[in-house]
């Protein structure tokens, strides 16, 4: 059994990583502003987080504001925030339940 895994990235590209690496660590590895932009990762088709680990061969899309997926990550993220922030201050409010809309969040 490998510790490695290899990465395959949109343009076709194969990386080697330890297994458990992240989409992060991915990211890192091509370039520090690429790592501070990622907002999700799709691993294998899966979106997912940029922080859990992938622990087998994975085709890998880092999710940034340019992708719609990344947009979407980031708003329905931010829709749980709010929502927290709103029980903190209003203990016992009601909340409807909603997906990220196509500009945003509610």
């Amino acid at each position: 059994m490998s510790d490695q895994i290899t990465i395959t990235l949109p343009d076709g590209s194969k990386r080697t990583y330890d297994k458990g690496s992240t989409a992060l660590d991915v990211a890192m590895s091509i370039s520090e502003g690429l790592a501070r932009n990622v907002l999700a990762a799709k691993v294998n088709g899966e979106v997912r987080d940029s922080f859990r680990p992938i622990e087998e061969d994975a085709e890998l899309q880092l999710l940034t504001w340019n992708d719609d997926e990344g947009k979407s990550t980031m708003w329905h993220s931010s829709a749980h925030l709010m929502a927290e922030a709103l029980e903190a201050l209003y203990p016992g409010i009601k909340l409807g339940i909603g997906p990220p809309i196509e500009n945003g969040f509610y």
